[in-house]
């Protein structure tokens, strides 16, 4: 139980926005708790051996599961935490794949500040539109960070010089996988959000007062899954592990898996709608239990592929200040000193 307090309480990278409009009301607890520590509790079991031994044992993945619901538990705290935080879970697309009907998913800037120029432009904002794709580039990138500061520490601790610096090294190593595991749980939350359908729609609560031939629910639909039961009363955790495909090899960015698994997701929002007019949640027919089992499926390999892609683009990083490449610390060329790090 210590550890998991001292974890919390390390390093939060959750993105400050600037000043906050009141934000709707998005998705509450889609997946629910259950769903949630599935998809990061089977993404830690499913990494390969590349990456650190210390994320891939029985203990961590029970810290990193737990920590994948925890940021729907952070809400309701207040304003500004909750302007400012809860739309990181979703993003509005319309029918056509555009952000709030403004702007396509696929030519999103590079920056929250530019989103929301033209989200504003258009007659949106972030917060009401949602920032679910920065939320998991902004969370990867930190990722990405810790993986090449904990490669260095592991290094220093090795080859430096000075015995004092080696045992400073060995500390800051320890430090960093503690704060990785509260990082890496906690991000993990967010692509695990992007699996949820209606976490990618702005048909989130209910078709809403938009076109409706098809007759689909308004209002407070879906209430089984805003209340989460759902995939605690109707999805087996070894059935949704065995359904995780292998790593998807892409050579993409993260912004291309991040959009592809937003896209991807958002094609199941019409067959939810399908099935809720059926009766199939409710019932937790069979075809219902399948299309989440397989959303739930998707989420956790999406957060195994992404780490894997971090990890990997740490060595590419630069670390201390100033700045020393992982490159030439990997290499050799550069034996890291403690003054690398300690700024002051």
């Amino acid at each position: 139980m210590r550890i998991l307090q001292i974890v919390k309480r390390l390093g939060i990278w959750l993105l400050v926005a600037e000043a906050a409009v009141l934000s709707p009301p998005g998705p509450a607890h889609a997946w629910g708790a259950t769903g949630h520590e599935f998809i990061s509790g089977i993404a830690a079991e499913l990494f390969p051996d590349e990456i650190p031994a210390f994320l891939r044992t029985p203990q961590a993945v029970e810290i990193i599961a737990p920590f994948g619901r925890e940021p729907d538990r952070d809400k309701h705290t207040g304003d500004p935490h909750d302007n400012a935080l809860n739309a990181m879970h979703f993003v509005l697309l319309s029918d056509q794949g555009a952000v709030a009907g403004i702007l396509p998913l696929r030519e999103l800037p590079i920056t929250l500040d530019e989103y929301a120029t033209r989200l504003l432009k258009g007659g949106s904002s972030q917060y009401k539109a949602g920032y679910l794709p920065y939320a998991i580039v902004i969370g990867w990138q930190q990722l990405a960070k810790d993986f090449a500061y904990w490669r260095a520490s592991s290094i220093g601790a090795k080859t430096a010089v000075d015995p004092a610096d080696r045992a400073r090294f060995d500390k800051d190593r320890q430090q960093r996988e503690l704060l990785i595991l509260r990082d890496l749980g906690y991000w993990s939350h967010f692509p695990g959000d992007a699996s949820m359908p209606l976490h990618t729609s702005q048909h989130f609560y209910g078709w809403g007062t938009y076109p409706n031939p098809q007759g689909y629910a308004t209002g407070d639909a879906m209430d089984i899954f805003i209340k989460g039961t759902f995939v605690r009363r109707n999805i087996k955790r070894d059935v949704v592990k065995s359904g995780v495909p292998p790593y998807d090899a892409c050579g993409c960015s993260i912004w291309d898996r991040t959009t592809k698994l937003i896209l991807d997701s958002n094609k199941f929002v019409v067959p939810m709608y399908e099935l809720d007019k059926k009766g199939a949640f409710k019932a937790a027919a069979p075809e219902a239990i399948a299309l989440v089992t397989s959303q739930l499926s998707m989420g956790a390999a999406a957060v195994r592929d992404m780490v894997i892609d971090a990890w990997r683009a740490s060595s590419n990083l630069s670390v201390g200040d100033p700045v020393v490449a992982m490159r030439d610390i990997l290499s050799g060329k550069h034996i890291l000193r403690w003054d690398d790090f300690h700024y002051d």
